[in-house]
């Protein structure tokens, strides 16, 4: 019988206790550890390839912590008549309308709602496109207000579904990349993210200086900081 160890690689799902746990190789880590991504994922992390096995031990050491980090895991909430999502911070329901085309945005006596026609999937992907639209219309303009309060030419700004970021800056490129998701978030946090990418087109660090620049954008940045640390996992479970 043999006695090798089945083969390893980076971003194979193993079940462990019923919870799939995704296996990375993160060249930056210093050790094997565990962690929950944004869309409520459990990974076991390898600082190399050849480390995937004892990633995968250490997580079964540690079961009981993975059960009780999915347990905890925000459930999905699909784009569907009769559910709710968040705008911008304030709670809006989901409404089909026959007849209707693309989804709106509207107001009325007892609050937010997204009205679409469509049903299934098609109602879904209008759902989707119309917090898209609202997502760029919003990041476009807080970029632009920051970047010109800093007197730099406007980047190329492109929304994405990262896991693990809110927005990544590209200086040599000229470009910034949001995730979408932050439309579903209170304005202020929203704000909070366009600085802090416009801030890396000054310094692409997280030194002091850089701090600085945020800070003289935003006045505070804590609140938007501390905001998605608390609260930014359950951004993910929309639309899904």
């Amino acid at each position: 019988m043999s006695l090798l160890k089945p083969k390893l690689a980076h971003g194979d799902v193993v079940e462990i206790e019923g919870v799939p746990v995704r296996l990375k190789v993160h060249a930056r880590a210093r050790r094997v550890s565990l962690r929950v991504d944004a869309r409520g994922e459990v990974v076991a992390i390898a600082p190399n390839p050849r480390r995937l096995h004892d990633a995968l031990a250490f997580a079964r050491e540690r079961v009981d912590w993975i059960t009780s980090r999915a347990a905890a895991a925000p459930c999905g909430v699909a784009f569907a008549p009769g559910s709710t999502v968040p705008v911008r911070g304030e709670t809006a329901r989901l409404t089909a309308i026959a007849g209707a085309s693309a989804a709106r945005l509207l107001r009325d006596e007892a609050g937010l709602n997204i009205v679409s026609g469509g049903e299934g999937a098609a109602f879904a992907r209008r759902v989707d496109r119309l917090l898209k639209t609202e997502a760029r219309r919003d990041l476009e303009h807080r970029t632009e207000l920051h970047v010109r309060a800093l007197g730099l030419d406007l980047p190329k700004v492109a929304l994405g579904d990262p896991k693990s970021r809110w927005g990544s800056c590209t200086p040599a490129r000229g470009s910034i990349r949001y995730s979408w998701r932050l439309i579903l978030a209170p304005a202020f946090v929203l704000d909070y993210v366009a600085a802090h990418e416009v801030a890396h087109l000054v310094h692409a660090d997280h030194s002091p200086r850089f701090w600085g620049v945020v800070r003289d954008l935003l006045g505070d940045e804590k609140a938007g900081r501390n905001w998605l640390k608390a609260h930014g996992r359950t951004l993910h479970a929309y639309g899904r």
